[in-house]
């Protein structure tokens, strides 16, 4: 009687970790916590490369286990990467996006290479040996050894667990650059040209100012419009890091005038001491 078909320990936990992934990815309260970025570590460094080996070679005799760990580590830091250039210029990719394929791919390869190690004998498949494993381990702790030798030995478990945790944290920990903020203003099609110089009295003005928060930190901006040392007009307004602040701000010319300075004044955390950016243009004020 032909033996029924098991899951594959190895499969079953990486089926386990990737539908976890996609849980904490696809749910907007999860997505950017720790606990997302230390399970998405091993589906970007191992997990797709190891559950493609198992597709492409499912057989024990094809690889050994230690070259098959290698090549996972190999596959998926080659594939991850591309993908998710292919990924950016196609559909302009986020980051969570692309985690989300990975997890989508791995769950699909799992079942492909479940399915084709069906289809070969019991005794040539590939599988990790958790049970010997455990084994090893149990017999290690359990043997007659001096103290001395299990004190080496938890002492040795200690400095992996400590330099997974020290790797995670490196990964996982953002390198904190250059703080600094973006200010620009724009012409009339979104870009560094055609400024608005011959403007009307009384009329109303529009100029496209932008700003994008570089500094680490949740920042509150005020942006305020000066025509020859008179605020025209002030904009405030809270950014938080990585983002940007762009629309028009509309305002009046009470003056008329030739070569008249056009002050845009960017203030950081309602400091009105002196502006923390600046921008100028010249520009002429008539009828």
């Amino acid at each position: 009687m032909k033996k029924k078909y098991r899951f594959p320990l190895d499969l079953l936990v990486m089926l386990i970790w990737a539908i976890l992934t996609l849980i904490f990815v696809i749910n907007p309260n999860l997505s950017e916590t720790f606990i997302t970025l230390v399970l998405s570590i091993p589906i970007f460094l191992f997990i797709p490369g190891y559950v493609l080996m198992a597709v492409l070679l499912p057989n024990k005799f094809e690889l050994e286990g230690i070259e098959r760990l290698a090549l996972s580590f190999s596959l998926s830091i080659a594939s991850v990467p591309l993908l998710g250039l292919l990924l950016n210029f196609t559909f302009n990719t986020r980051l969570l996006t692309i985690l989300l394929i990975l997890c989508i791919f791995t769950i699909l390869f799992i079942f492909i290479a479940v399915f084709r190690q069906a289809r070969i004998p019991e005794d040539e498949r590939f599988c990790v040996p958790f049970d010997l494993i455990h084994k090893i381990i149990m017999e290690e702790f359990n043997a007659s050894k001096g103290k001395s030798e299990k004190v080496l030995a938890w002492i040795l478990i200690l400095s992996i667990v400590l330099a997974i945790g020290m790797m995670i944290f490196v990964i996982t920990t953002p390198k904190i650059g250059e703080k600094f903020t973006e200010f620009y203003i724009l012409g009339p099609k979104g870009k560094a040209e055609y400024y608005p110089t011959e403007l009307k009295y009384g009329s109303n003005v529009d100029v496209l100012v932008g700003v994008v928060n570089h500094e680490y930190t949740r920042v509150n901006y005020t942006v305020k419009v000066v025509l020859d040392t008179e605020i025209l007009n002030d904009n405030t307004f809270y950014l938080d890091h990585n983002t940007t602040w762009e629309n028009y701000i509309s305002f009046v010319p009470n003056k008329e005038g030739n070569e008249m300075e056009l002050e845009f004044w960017l203030f950081k955390d309602d400091d009105f001491a002196s502006p923390y950016r600046d921008l100028h243009l010249w520009v002429n004020v008539s009828q």
